[in-house]
């Protein structure tokens, strides 16, 4: 309780404390003088003491000295102003409805990004969603039809596990990236949230769907729903799995086919962003820079109050310093 109590307080003038200096120097004084002095310290009277305990009265003898330092640390801590602070907080939080949509199609097995393309937008997606506590979030995946995976939620630990299941075969092969935004656009439509937030990745062209991608879009504007849209692949050339005719795997070398062009509309037609990512690093980054395009608006109104704690240490300080006054001029009084 004393602990908690001394970590709440602040020091009103702390360069004060420079008088500390003052405590040690005292100390060297008396230590000086006590080898210099050739008389031992009479004392008045130690009846009160028994005659064998000669190491007692030694020791006593240097209670008025270490009274009048203790009385001089606590005198610098009243002049320091010790306050204590009462305060309190309104805070009101207003989340972001996020929907992440990933493809999970075959190409996201390229290994351009490690271990590859699929688990590395898992775990950074992942990073993304521990940074957000105060927002919903849900996942949709896709490849040749969509899924929700988790519609939103704030139980994060929940939709965490739930990226741990996502993986290619789960659904119909293929990229229906229309198709993958207009189920993410359905989970935010009725949302009441300040922010409606859809982030699309995928690393290839829309192949598959009822729905091509710009109506999708259209969809999205109508609805309110920002999408920030994100390209997955290197530049060039990615190492892709395959099984072999032995039941092992390997690996041929396939072009990296983007359709950047239809990602960058959907973006602009939606108030988003396009980005590209082609190692972890930069798909690390680019969550980094939707999170602080989309951050949750967190008003804090703080109050508070400070009290004077100096009392206290003034009350004790001047109490030793009379106990020491008193003893030396009764009990520990010295015949020169």
């Amino acid at each position: 309780m004393m602990l908690k109590w001394w970590n709440d307080i602040q020091f009103a003038n702390p360069e004060l404390f420079v008088l500390f200096a003052i405590v040690p120097l005292l100390i060297l004084a008396y230590i000086i003088r006590l080898r210099k002095q050739k008389d031992a310290v009479k004392i008045s009277s130690f009846s009160f003491l028994p005659a064998e305990e000669n190491k007692i009265q030694q020791y006593l003898r240097h209670l008025p000295f270490t009274l009048t330092m203790v009385g001089i640390s606590l005198l610098v801590i009243t002049l320091a102003r010790p306050q204590s602070s009462l305060s309190w907080q309104d805070v009101t939080t207003e989340g972001i409805d996020i929907i992440i949509t990933m493809d999970i199609s075959g190409s996201m097995l390229a290994e351009d990004l490690k271990p590859n393309r699929l688990e590395a937008s898992k775990d950074v997606a992942v990073d993304f969603i521990e940074n957000r506590p105060n927002d919903r979030i849900g996942l949709v995946t896709f490849s040749g039809e969509s899924f929700t995976q988790s519609p939103l939620t704030t139980d994060h630990a929940v939709l965490k596990n739930l990226f741990k299941d996502v993986k290619h075969g789960m659904i119909e092969d293929g990229t229906a990236i229309g198709l993958g935004l207009a189920t993410a656009v359905n989970r935010l439509k009725d949302s009441d949230a300040k922010s409606k937030v859809a982030i699309l990745l995928t690393d290839g062209f829309n192949t598959s769907g009822s729905i091509p991608p710009l109506t999708a879009a259209e969809i999205a504007r109508e609805f309110g729903v920002r999408t920030y849209t994100i390209g997955l692949g290197t530049n060039g050339m990615a190492p892709m799995p395959y099984k072999n005719g032995f039941g092992g795997t390997s690996y041929q070398n396939v072009e990296v086919k983007i359709d950047e062009k239809t990602m960058k509309e959907i973006s602009q037609m939606t108030g988003g962003k396009y980005f590209r990512a082609t190692n972890n690093r930069s798909l690390a980054a680019i969550y980094e820079e939707i999170d602080q395009l989309e951050k949750s608006k967190i008003e804090v109104t703080e109050y508070r109050k400070k009290k004077e704690e100096f009392f206290p240490f003034a009350v004790i300080a001047g109490f030793l310093f009379a106990t020491q006054f008193l003893l030396i001029n009764t009990i520990f009084k010295t015949i020169n």
